[in-house]
């Protein structure tokens, strides 16, 4: 087997992540052609190496083969909405998966839904941003997202060479949901109670792409539409403990001033994003992802980013480059 370690200087500091190139069907040319860039620098070996211990080594290799990134993909944004771009997240996703790193893909699909209550003659209701899910409502919910959704975005993967497993939070107790605090008004829309993320680890330790659908069931069997996709994404990482969760969503990332687009906060720590939010720079549909990250860097994720979904490869640009694509948030 060949191993080749990534410049331990790029943004996600992978100094020891194994790349294994056997047994799949891509190349590096299949790499840059698909990428359109130099996406690494690559070298044999890291000096450091010399220097460990055999029980170092050990630790260091169990460390490593831990590594998970959640991905969270809404549909509601550009990048989903535009095949060519949607073409642009799977192919970042299958090049990512092939070259060594565990991909869990969360995503949403609130037009997808909206489309569908519109073929059944069923206004959409909204209230506070958050759609208001009767027991109607939750049955179109489940069947677009799990059942049309998740199958789609799975089958675009395996086209595309991977192996994807979809599920939904419903499956294997994966998400337990319980009410979010105005149900009465809101209907089935839950928030995370807890997350038993043991159905995952054995599809990422067989190279397996799980992609899950935002929709999860409380203990006794009612199923819920999770108000928030990306904090199901980020409690799903902080439970398998992942080394980065990324947001991809149709803006910028975290703008120093919202009018300007150039002005785009490239890394932050939670100190300073939170200031942002005390001063008023942050707000809107930017809050809940921020907290979410906050919230995931403090259960031990260790980097965060919030990236533009409408960039063509955004996924390869933030992981594999200095420059990132849309803002790294750390603890």
């Amino acid at each position: 087997m060949n191993e080749v370690i990534v410049n331990r200087h790029h943004r996600m500091r992978h100094h020891n992540l194994f790349i294994q190139l056997i047994g799949t069907r891509w190349t590096w040319m299949h790499l840059r052609q698909v990428s359109g860039i130099m996406i690494m620098r690559l070298r044999i070996s890291d000096p450091r190496r010399n220097r460990l211990s055999k029980a170092d080594k050990k630790r260091q290799r169990r460390t490593h083969l831990l590594e998970v990134q959640v991905a969270r993909l809404g549909h509601r944004g550009a990048a989903m909405k535009s095949e060519a771009l949607q073409a642009s997240v799977i192919a970042d996703i299958v090049l990512l998966a092939c070259v060594g790193l565990r991909i869990i893909f969360v995503h949403s699909g609130g037009s997808e839904i909206n489309q569908w209550l519109g073929r059944l003659n069923i206004e959409p209701n909204f209230l506070n941003g958050l759609r208001v899910t009767d027991a109607s409502t939750m049955e179109i919910v489940s069947m677009v997202l799990v059942g049309k959704v998740n199958k789609h975005l799975v089958a675009l993967i395996n086209k595309a060479g991977a192996t994807a497993v979809g599920l939904s939070g419903i499956d294997g107790h994966l998400l337990i949901a319980r009410p979010s605090p105005n149900s009465s008004q809101l209907g089935f829309v839950g928030d995370i109670a807890s997350v038993d993320p043991t159905i995952i680890r054995p599809l990422i330790d067989n190279n397996h792409i799980p992609v899950i659908a935002s929709v999860a069931a409380d203990l006794n069997g009612q199923p819920y539409n999770i108000n928030n996709a990306d904090t199901a994404a980020g409690e799903l990482a902080a439970a398998l403990g992942a080394e980065k969760l990324i947001l991809l969503t149709d803006v910028a990332g975290i703008l120093e001033n919202r009018e300007d687009p150039r002005s785009l906060v490239k890394q932050i720590d939670i100190k300073g994003v939170k200031k942002m939010i005390e001063d008023g720079k942050v707000a809107g549909r930017m809050i809940p992802k921020v907290n979410c990250c906050i919230r995931s860097l403090a259960q031990g994720v260790r980097t965060t980013s919030i990236i533009d979904g409408r960039l063509k490869h955004s996924l390869l640009l933030e992981i594999l480059t200095d420059e990132g694509a849309g803002t790294m948030i750390t603890g």
